[in-house]
């Protein structure tokens, strides 16, 4: 998915293009969800290949997560949510980011 895809390009008054920001909705907890505990070397992005065949969706665990690290790494032995009801997470992302 490309996350980036469907943000409005705005113009600042010195002609300068720019995204608008991007919004992520809640992601809520649904019956699907896996949750499994970390361990070293863990990262986002191999996560979210792991469960979503697709790398790009690491940004879906670490928002379910409420994640405010800036780093894709993951900390050993903490519990995380993988939410199971992705194509949902997907269209409710492209609705609030039209």
């Amino acid at each position: 998915m490309k996350r980036y895809e469907n943000i409005k390009v705005l113009q600042s008054p010195e002609g300068k293009q720019y995204r608008a920001t991007t919004i992520y909705p809640e992601t809520p907890i649904s019956e699907n969800d896996y949750y499994i505990i970390t361990t070293a070397g863990d990262r986002y992005d191999n996560l979210a290949d792991q469960f979503y065949s697709d790398h790009t969706l690491w940004w879906v665990i670490a928002s379910a997560n409420n994640s405010e690290r800036a780093s894709l790494i993951v900390e050993p032995g903490i519990q995380l949510r993988i939410p199971g009801n992705i194509d949902t997470i997907i269209n409710n992302y492209n609705k609030v980011n039209k």
